[in-house]
């Protein structure tokens, strides 16, 4: 039987990065659950909503079709909205809606609705804490906020992202990880049985291998 990998961890830290390569390596789904909360912050920006009207957003949200295609391609309302969600203004607004009790609840049921067939790896800010609490292998990612930045830029640059410098997004985060880790609804943080990651230094490829090895144990016994 397969199993559910849970990546939590800042952001910029790689989780999605790191999540979509080793589902691909290992026959598994990727779900990025940020995905569902910038998708969320953009159309209620969109639609000229604050996002600290929890009513309105959530009446949006009841209404709001979120897909998380196999080739890594988010769909909003059938519409493909994988890079727009992707701006630096967009990160902070989704920090800002996954404080509200009403949207994290109604996005933690789809979350965890889609996992229960297993072999997924899902990545997010609460997925080993709150909603894949059972996942039998969890991660917890990081980075210093100065490495983070420097993987943002390279990453808006390389897809044509409007972007401000290092110095700039590097602020970003420390604003988002303020955010993130003090809200009062599923903060941020590490759950107790999860294995803790500093990917400041590694590449895509050593943190690949270090969290298959974590894994190694549950894939053997699904293999047998």
């Amino acid at each position: 039987m397969a199993i559910n990998i849970a990546i939590d961890g800042p952001s910029a830290a790689g989780k999605s990065t790191i999540a979509k390569k080793l589902a691909k390596k290992l026959g598994y789904v990727h779900l990025d659950t940020g995905a569902m909360y910038r998708c969320t912050a953009y159309k209620a920006l969109q639609k000229g909503i604050s996002l600290e009207d929890e009513k309105d957003v959530c009446s949006m949200l009841a209404k709001t079709e979120i897909e998380l295609t196999s080739e890594g391609k988010v769909l909003l309302d059938g519409a493909d909205v994988t890079m727009a969600i992707r701006a630096d203004e967009i990160s902070l607004a989704a920090s800002k809606v996954s404080k509200l009790v009403r949207v994290r609840e109604d996005l933690v049921r789809r979350q965890q609705k889609m996992a229960e067939a297993k072999g997924y790896i899902m990545d997010g800010r609460d997925i080993g804490t709150v909603v894949l609490k059972d996942a039998e292998v969890k991660i917890f990612m990081t980075a210093s906020p100065e490495a983070r930045a420097k993987r943002r830029y390279d990453q808006n640059i390389a897809n044509h992202i409007p972007t401000g410098d290092v110095a700039e997004i590097a602020e970003d985060i420390r604003k988002r990880d303020y955010e993130d880790t003090h809200r009062k609804a599923s903060p941020l943080c590490k759950a107790e049985d999860a294995s803790e990651i500093d990917t400041s230094n590694m590449t895509i490829d050593e943190v690949c291998c270090a969290i298959e090895a974590l894994a190694q144990p549950f894939l053997e016994k699904e293999n047998a």
